[in-house]
């Protein structure tokens, strides 16, 4: 039986008795993404949202701040009660369907970048899972679903190949980090070649495309009330291989999925082996994408639902307790005595308070808040980055109490996290010796630069989600506006350089197709609100813990 919102209705007989702080087995037993009979904004429409705010004297969504008009606002913006096609929208359009790559006469994904001024092609030619979910996205909110199916059933094929990197037989869930498609004029044929992290710098698998993989399935699936693809018994089998992967058990104590340097976005050496905020939020998000969409037909489908909803609650419990960061919380690790035995230890990971860098009482505010990058025995990575921050938004791994801190922070650190180009990949940058041990010398990652503190414009989409979820889209909207202000003039560069993000990356490629998709994507969710349904989760009231911070943290 289908429920409302176009997502399967399930029943579930797993036993989690044992979870006596919360209870995730009613999330089985009714439509997904239903709570209470209440909606949220990702699935109540966006025009009850509008007249709310109206009648709160706001317009365009704009909310309230505790001073009274909030920093962002303008007095343009605020007279603006429609939005205006900017001339940019139609030249990124012609840079995105420029990018379509065909396989057997159908469209398959996006290439990753065209530039035209480049010599050196490297892997910019081929089609990256990671780099076409706003392409797909921007496509999906266009009324054009045809091409985000094919990628899901190309990619989906792609997974059943044998992967070995030299003699080693990698698992049989691992999703490509790209592929290409190879025309033979002469034979007129087209053949695929995938990339599983044998070609990629370092040699390491993508462990991120998976849960993208799932997540898109999940957008479509929102996106077109097409039932069908998520139920066939492809995207099933292939739902399962992925999280086999990832639920197995060994040797590990902790929720959290342990992954090298490399494995996602970020795919050069910068210190985000153990386990990075970014693998664990799309890990959280995967799995409640997968929760919705699995059958329970058979008794291996009934498992994996129940082994997904243990891991919710034990990962769910693990990131807002280990993870979280605000200012009562860095003032107790601060104090943390070290050397502490048996499970009554308060610093259970025997952090020492003298490595917390310096920078981060400065940049720490006494109402915002994120969660940091990593975090493992004895170390704990304080830097801020933004895609795991913004994606715990969007799955509902962050709280609304740590959803709304976290939007604090980038409205309070607005020069440091967003400055001239939204938005910095991370924060801060590594530099002199740091940089010589975490990086080995990477002449690419050099401070506020690329991956080490650049400024990435495809991580506006992501922003710009986030900001509608939590009811601040004027802070989206002056992003946007940025951006507006250099992209095109710049020919969409992939990344900017510099303490600000003022100037264009050293290497950064020209018409980089995911600046171009994230941007449009960008635009159509702040133009319509409702496109947010695709990639937001709801809260799960039966995944709040009743055991708070303190407890776990505090005498």
């Amino acid at each position: 039986m289908d429920g409302p919102l176009g997502l399967r209705k399930v029943d579930s007989h797993c036993s989690i008795s044992d979870m006596d702080d919360f209870d995730l087995s009613r999330l089985l037993d009714k439509p997904k993404l239903i709570i209470e009979r209440k909606r949220s904004f990702d699935e109540r429409s966006f025009s009850e949202m509008s007249a709310s705010f109206a009648r709160a004297g706001l317009d365009n969504y704009d909310t309230y701040s505790p001073g009274g008009r909030s920093v962002f606002d303008s007095p343009a913006s605020s007279a603006r009660n429609s939005f205006e096609p900017h001339p940019m929208v139609a030249d990124a359009w012609e840079s995105l369907r420029k990018s379509l790559v065909h396989f057997r006469g159908q469209p398959v994904g996006t290439i990753a970048a065209v530039d035209h001024q480049s010599e050196e092609v490297l892997n910019y030619d081929q089609v990256f899972v990671r780099d076409f979910v706003p392409s797909a996205l921007a496509f999906l909110m266009n009324g054009e679903p045809e091409i985000v199916r094919n990628f899901l059933l190309k990619t989906l094929h792609l997974q059943g190949w044998e992967k070995r990197i030299d003699r080693f037989k990698l698992g049989e869930g691992v999703m490509p980090a790209s592929f290409k498609v190879l025309h033979d004029p002469v034979r007129k044929t087209d053949t695929l070649v995938a990339d599983f992290g044998e070609s990629a710098i370092g040699r390491v698998a993508p462990v991120d495309s998976g849960f993208w993989w799932i997540i898109l399935l999940r957008a479509y699936t929102k996106s077109t009330g097409d039932l069908s693809l998520a139920e066939s018994a492809d995207c099933q089998k292939g739902m399962k291989l992925i999280l086999t992967l990832c639920l197995s058990e060994g040797f590990d104590t902790f929720p959290t999925l342990l992954c090298a340097d490399g494995c996602s976005m970020i795919d050069r050496r910068m210190g985000i082996y153990g386990y990075p905020i970014e693998i664990q939020a799309l890990f959280f998000m995967a799995l409640r994408c997968a929760l919705a969409m699995m059958k329970q037909d058979d008794a291996e489908g009934k498992e994996c639902v129940e082994r997904i909803v243990k891991r919710l609650h034990a990962l769910s419990y693990h990131m807002r307790s280990y993870f979280w960061l605000d200012f009562q919380q860095l003032n107790d690790i601060y104090r943390y005595k070290t050397e502490e035995y048996s499970h009554t230890a308060v610093n259970k990971f025997n952090v020492i308070p003298d490595s917390i860098p310096e920078w981060v009482f400065d940049f720490m505010t006494t109402r915002g808040g994120y969660f940091i990058g990593n975090v493992s025995p004895a170390r704990m990575d304080f830097r801020w980055f933004a895609l795991g921050n913004c994606v715990a938004i969007l799955s509902s791994l962050a709280t609304p109490e740590q959803s709304m801190a976290i939007m604090d922070l980038i409205e309070a650190r607005w020069d440091e996290l967003v400055g001239e180009m939204p938005i910095k990949i991370c924060y801060p940058a590594i530099e002199s010796h740091e940089w010589r041990i975490v990086t080995g010398c990477d002449p690419k990652n050099t401070r506020w630069s690329y991956h080490n503190g650049g400024s990435w414009p495809v991580l506006l989409w992501l922003v710009t989600a986030a900001c509608i979820k939590t009811g601040r889209p004027q802070i989206a909207r002056r992003a946007i506006e940025l951006a507006e202000s250099r992209l095109l003039k710049d020919g969409w560069p992939e990344y900017y350089d510099g303490k600000l993000g003022r100037y264009i990356g050293k290497q950064a490629r020209k018409y980089q197709t995911w600046s171009i998709a994230g941007y449009l994507v960008a635009k159509m969710m702040l133009e319509d609100p409702s496109h947010l349904g695709m990639i937001s989760l709801e809260e799960d009231r039966q995944m709040k813990p009743v055991i708070k911070r303190s407890s776990s943290w505090t005498c």
